[in-house]
């Protein structure tokens, strides 16, 4: 074994090799050395702010919903690296990925009956949207290739997925006219407003002949805005695509698994997509993994044509590991009131960021289940909230004009507290 780099050492490699998430190269600023991580603390080294444990408000980006270092997710893997670590799915199987997908069909609303293993959030929604170009080809309608969505979303940053993000105020912006030209809603307002449902109607139905699918965040937009709006959208978009056929496409790669307050969002429009996007949560954090789920129609279309495979196998496609991961991290959610422990979350959010309405710049307080946002009027200084949160002791990654919190499931209520304060403390100096 090599000797351990110092602190110091690390952070001078990292800035000359490493390129960080959304950052430039070489990097600009010093990332904090993490040297271990349980329950819900974070324990950092660096030359700045030394040894010290933080609280951690973002579940690593959402994922991490048992908190880390979880010792039925360690056992479920080393388990598992003791049988096999990997093996190809082209050709062979294996149990945790069969559990695996017969759990999802089984928690999925009705009628997804077929899952698709993939690597990562952003590659289940390329795998979603070759579904839906695939099946209208096989059914011998190839002009069905374009995609609807509503403004203020975000899929992912590899390419199907950037073309259904935001194309002005999102972060893929760069790209456009290189894109694929998708048709974009008006971004769903709050609260339902049968004006908002006529216009989605009217564009689904003027755009049908050349629609494969319309694609959506349920209930909550995520890294596009943080931003929450009526389920009763999501019935009028079930309705107008049925009415005019379209195929449906959920992505519940941040809302799935109970972080809304039902365990997929969709739930709270008793509605069901033709095709769901499912990541983050779905290994509590410990691997990569994602799942693309479809119907038997959506299957069977694809299989009846002239190529009748979906053409797609990533290399780690049913990883054992993530797949042995991913049973654990649902039978630990599923094992347990997770309901109860995401009001309480929700509860104490609401409490905790009350004191932020009357911060000055802030122009809203928004909490939906495990959600906790702070928006500001103005675009946040992400160095110096993020330096006022570290000082209060908690991890927090601001974003535009967000500070926001989506905290593990297992967090107790006097660290949710302090994160809430973090959170106001990263209000002020953003």
């Amino acid at each position: 074994m090599p000797e351990p780099l110092s602190p110091a050492e690390l952070i001078a490699l990292d800035r000359a090799h490493v390129w960080h998430p959304y950052g430039p190269m070489p990097g600009r600023a010093d990332p904090l050395v993490v040297e271990s991580a349980s329950g819900v603390r974070l324990r950092t080294a660096g030359p700045v702010h030394g040894r010290r444990e933080l609280i951690d408000g973002m579940s690593s980006w959402w994922s991490a919903i048992h908190g880390y270092n979880h010792p039925v997710l360690n056992e479920a893997v080393r388990g598992q690296l003791d049988r096999m670590s990997h093996v190809m799915f082209g050709g062979l199987t294996h149990e945790p990925a069969v559990r695996l997908a017969a759990t999802l069909v089984e928690i999925t609303p009705a009628p997804l009956r077929h899952v698709f293993l993939s690597d990562s959030g952003s590659v289940s929604v390329e795998v979603a949207v070759k579904m839906c170009l695939q099946y209208w080809r096989s059914l011998g309608r190839p002009a069905k290739q374009r995609l609807l969505t509503w403004r203020g979303g975000y899929h992912g940053d590899t390419w199907q997925p950037m073309a259904v993000c935001d194309p002005d105020g999102g972060m893929h912006q760069l790209w456009s006219g290189v894109l694929p030209r998708q048709i974009f809603a008006d971004a769903p307002p709050a609260g339902f407003e049968e004006p908002y449902a006529d216009h989605l109607r009217e564009l689904i139905g003027r755009h049908a002949r050349e629609l494969a699918a319309v694609i959506v965040e349920p209930v909550v937009q995520g890294a596009g805005g943080m931003r929450f709006h009526s389920p009763g959208y999501l019935r009028v978009l079930r309705e107008a695509c049925d009415e005019h056929g379209v195929l449906l496409v959920f992505d519940e790669i941040a809302t799935g698994f109970g972080r809304t307050g039902t365990l997929f969002a969709s739930e709270h429009a008793g509605v069901s997509p033709d095709v769901l996007c499912l990541g983050k949560a779905l290994t509590g954090g410990y691997l990569t993994m994602a799942a693309t789920l479809c119907t038997s129609g959506v299957a069977d279309g694809i299989s009846r044509g002239e190529v009748p495979v979906l053409a797609h196998g990533p290399t780690f496609m049913g990883n054992p590991l993530a797949a042995a991961a991913a049973n654990a991290s649902i039978g630990l959610l599923l094992g347990q009131d997770w309901a109860r422990e995401i009001k309480r979350l929700e509860s104490g959010l609401r409490t905790g960021l009350a004191a932020a309405e009357g911060i000055p710049g802030v122009a809203d307080v928004r909490v939906l289940g495990g959600i906790g946002v702070v928006q500001l009027d103005h675009r946040v200084d992400v160095a110096a909230a993020t330096e006022a949160a570290v000082r209060a002791g908690v991890w927090l990654r601001p974003f535009r004009d967000l500070v926001y919190v989506m905290p593990p499931y297992v967090m107790e209520d006097e660290d949710l507290a302090r994160v809430c304060e973090g959170v106001c403390a990263a209000a002020r100096a953003g």
